[in-house]
C-alpha cells in the first residue's frame, strides 16, 4: 500500500506507514512487497491452511506485527488458523447490538494513536452480576482483534480495564484463568497484538486477585506492564491525555460513543462479511505434516504455556 487507507474510526499520525515500515527495515516498497510475496507463496504450499488467499494489505499487517519477519508471520497465520480450529467457541460471530453482558461493558477505541503508535483499547466494566460467564465478551474481542487486523497500522495496544463502576467480586467469579489463557493466546500468540501496558482502573483491593490471574497468563515481561491506577490522573502519565475520551480527562469523544461507533463498524455489512469469510481461516489437522504443532501452540492437551509475545 502506498498509504494508510481511510478508515471511519481510526486514524493515523502523519509519519506511522513510514515509521513503522522503517523501523523493520521495510521502508523501500519493493522490500515489502517482496515480503508479502513470500508469504502468499508459503500459503499455497500449506495444505492444512484451508484458506490460503488473502489480501496484500491484509498481510502486509501481518507481517508489521511480526516485527517484520516473514518467519514470524508465518507462524502467526498459522496459529490463528489453528485456534479458529480448536478453540472454535471464541470466533463465533456475534449480534454485538442484542447481547445484555455488552450493555455493562462498554468497549471503546479513541481515534489517534500515541506519539509512538500504539492504539488505546479501553472497558468500562459496569457489571454487577455475570452469572453466565463472560464468553460473549471475549468473542467481541476477537471480532476486534481482527477489525484491527485487517484495518490498523500500528506497533500494538495499550489496554485499560476500569472497573470502577463494577461489582468487581462478581468479576472475579466469572473470571476463568483457562479463558483468559486462551483469549490471551489468540490475540498475542494469534493476532500478534504485542501489549505496551495493561492498566487497571480501581480502587478495589480486589484488584490483587485479578492481577494475579493475568499475571498467571502472561510472562514475566508482560506481566511487569500491567499498571494499577486509583483514578486516571496517574493513568496520563502512560498514556497522552489528549488522547483519552473526554470523560477520562481527554480531548476524544465520550466513551460511550467511541462504543457506539464501534459497535456500527462491527456491525456493518462489509465487516460482517469479512468476518464470515475468516471463518474460513481454520486448519484442517488431517493435512499437517507436524503433529506436535498444536500442543505447542495452544496447550491443548495439557496447561497453557506462559505467553512471552512482546
Amino acid at each position: 500500500m502506498e498509504s494508510i487507507p481511510f478508515n471511519p474510526i481510526l486514524e493515523y499520525n502523519p509519519d506511522t506507514l513510514f515509521f513503522i515500515r522503517k523501523q523493520y527495515d521495510l521502508d523501500k516498497l519493493e522490500r515489502i512487497e517482496e515480503a508479502i510475496t513470500i508469504l502468499k507463496d508459503w500459503l499455497q504450499k500449506q495444505d492444512h491452511i484451508v484458506k490460503k488467499n488473502y489480501s496484500s494489505n491484509y498481510l502486509e499487517r501481518v507481517i508489521i506485527l511480526s516485527k517484520g519477519s516473514v518467519e514470524r508471520a508465518k507462524a502467526k497465520l498459522d496459529k490463528i488458523a489453528t485456534f479458529r480450529t480448536l478453540l472454535p467457541q471464541y470466533f463465533e460471530p456475534i449480534d454485538n447490538l442484542k447481547k445484555t453482558l455488552l450493555n455493562d461493558l462498554i468497549t471503546g477505541i479513541p481515534s489517534k494513536l500515541t506519539p509512538d503508535h500504539y492504539r488505546v483499547v479501553i472497558t468500562d466494566h459496569k457489571i454487577k452480576q455475570a452469572d453466565s460467564g463472560l464468553m460473549d465478551f471475549y468473542r467481541y474481542l476477537i471480532m476486534v482483534a481482527e477489525y484491527i487486523q485487517c484495518n490498523d497500522y500500528l506497533n500494538g495496544v495499550e489496554v485499560i480495564l476500569d472497573y470502577r463502576n463494577s461489582n468487581l467480586l462478581e468479576i472475579i467469579k466469572a473470571l476463568n484463568l483457562v479463558e483468559i489463557q486462551q483469549i490471551f493466546s489468540i490475540i498475542m500468540e494469534g493476532y500478534g497484538m504485542r501489549i505496551k501496558g495493561i492498566h487497571f482502573i480501581t480502587t478495589s483491593k480486589a484488584i490483587d486477585t485479578v492481577v494475579y490471574l493475568f499475571k498467571s497468563a502472561l510472562n514475566k515481561k508482560v506481566a511487569e506492564r500491567i499498571h494499577v491506577h486509583n483514578n486516571v490522573d496517574t493513568l496520563h502519565k502512560h498514556i497522552p491525555k489528549d488522547i483519552l475520551p473526554s470523560d477520562y480527562g481527554g480531548q476524544a469523544k465520550l466513551l460511550l460513543e467511541l462504543s457506539h461507533d464501534l459497535k456500527a463498524e462491527l456491525n456493518s455489512e462489509n465487516y460482517l462479511k469479512h468476518y464470515k469469510e475468516m471463518q474460513k481461516a481454520c486448519t484442517n489437522e488431517n493435512y499437517r505434516r507436524d503433529d506436535k504443532f498444536n500442543e505447542q501452540c495452544v496447550g491443548i492437551p495439557g496447561s497453557f504455556r506462559q505467553l512471552s509475545v512482546d
